[in-house]
């Protein structure tokens, strides 16, 4: 059974910085390409950061130049390092992988404070 378990979440102020984790296990991580999901109060699910298996890596626009999104698959861990951060990034973040989705975690919250 895949599990997926997010990490390194909390409050920060705007303009600073977070770096979130996600550990898998019962998957052959390596074979998948990653990504970094977000969901904001009332609104849907959004991908804002992927990674493939070759490591080339693709952000939403909101995020370009600011999130960057890394992994070790010695670790089975997805990183995302979180810079500049705006009120507007508030929102539970997860990962998963892009394609073939398997059963979300928990997330983990990011609130930035103006």
């Amino acid at each position: 059974q895949v599990q997926l378990v997010e990490s390194g979440g909390g409050l920060v102020q705007a303009g600073g910085s977070l770096r979130l984790s996600c550990a898998a296990s019962g998957t052959i991580f390596s074979i998948y390409d990653m990504g970094w999901y977000r969901q904001a109060p009332g609104k849907q699910r959004e991908l804002v950061a992927t990674i493939t298996v070759t490591r080339n890596t693709n952000y939403a626009d909101p995020v370009k130049g600011r999130f960057f999104i890394s992994r070790d698959n010695a670790k089975n861990t997805v990183y995302l390092q979180m810079n500049s951060l705006k009120v507007e990034d508030t929102a539970v973040y997860y990962c998963n992988r892009v394609n073939y989705l398997v059963a979300w975690g928990q997330g983990t919250q990011v609130t930035v404070s103006s």
